[in-house]
């Protein structure tokens, strides 16, 4: 990997530069399609720049269980290949649990997940349409998912595959423009939560601020394109553009928001 890829990301994403890199290699060596575990958005944007800058010999196409997905698969293939949604490896499946009596939380499901140890790379979008739930899982983990995630706390619940269409998820994300004089990590979401600079330098210094899933404890830090932002307390932030500059100097973005203070 050339040292100037480097330069357009954060210290903290270069091992994921290196991994994709190693990925990149294996196809032009092998000739055959390399297919990732399940990526975040801003996973996703890294991978496509890098697999661009290689020229037209290798192509990529993102997948998770169903259209529009926010956590995908990539496949990575040489220019002869045909890829299907079978090459994905995804299997879906519906959350059956006493509805009449709870409810599930989406902090639930991941929190149960990820408390059996399994890897998030391993298990896309947890989706609800309202009121049924669904998973999107690597099609070799399904058989282990389904055998040990059978309570979500003291729901006893069990996973069936889907049939048919996966549906549509209910969604909470508002869209949104909004103009930051920086792309400071502290200015964006004081702009976005409407919140003193002062309030949002202190919840990134308690650890209360995540980037990408990944606890942030610099102000300074500058947020990028398919950045997500998660403020404990307060809600998450997408960066879905970054739309150049106003007649001041500042900076337009498009961001997708889920405001708990709403």
């Amino acid at each position: 990997m050339e040292n100037n890829v480097y330069q357009h990301f954060r210290k903290d994403e270069h091992p994921f530069i290196d991994a994709v890199a190693d990925w990149v290699s294996k196809v032009e060596r092998e000739y055959v399609p390399f297919l990732t575990g399940f990526l975040d958005p801003r996973q996703c944007h890294i991978l496509e720049t890098i697999v661009r800058g290689q020229g037209q010999d290798l192509k990529f196409g993102f997948y998770g269980g169903y259209e529009h997905a926010e956590r995908v698969r990539a496949l990575i293939y040489p220019d002869y290949y045909e890829p299907t949604v079978e090459d994905y490896e995804i299997m879906s499946f519906n959350i059956e649990y006493p509805k009449k009596f709870t409810e599930l939380k989406h902090r639930q499901i991941l929190g149960t997940l990820m408390s059996l140890g399994i890897k998030r790379e391993l298990f896309g979008d947890i989706t609800t349409d309202g009121d049924d739930w669904q998973i999107h899982l690597d099609q070799k983990m399904s058989e282990f998912v389904s055998s040990q995630f059978d309570k979500i706390g003291k729901i006893t619940i069990r996973l069936e595959p889907t049939i048919g269409e996966v549906f549509n998820p209910v969604t909470d994300w508002v869209i949104e423009q909004v103009t930051v004089s920086s792309q400071r990590l502290d200015t964006v979401i004081s702009e976005v939560f409407n919140i003193s600079r002062q309030r949002s330098k202190s919840l990134i210094e308690a650890g209360k601020v995540k980037i990408n899933w990944m606890v942030s404890e610099r102000s300074d830090t500058p947020v990028e394109e398919f950045d997500q932002l998660s403020v404990r307390g307060f809600g998450r932030i997408r960066i879905e553009s970054l739309e150049g500059r106003t007649k001041k100097d500042k900076i337009r973005m498009k961001v997708s928001t889920i405001n708990n203070k709403r």
